[in-house]
């Protein structure tokens, strides 16, 4: 999985949602606001394309 990138391109995410709640550690807070900031994202948006691609490129390794 080394050496892929999630890239983050102007899109609005459209489909149905649900409200949860989660902690994040201050500095990855963040990093993610500063993403917000350059791309003119919302924070909801990066925190969804990063689940996205986290979902989609996840291995689950057996012990």
């Amino acid at each position: 999985m080394e050496g892929k990138k999630l890239i983050i391109r102007p899109h609005h995410y459209g489909g149905e949602t649900t409200v949860i709640s989660i902690r994040l550690p201050k500095e990855m807070l963040a990093v993610i606001d500063r993403a917000a900031q350059e791309t003119g994202r919302t924070r909801n948006e990066i925190v969804v394309l990063s689940m996205e691609y986290a979902l989609e490129n996840l291995e689950i390794e057996n012990k």
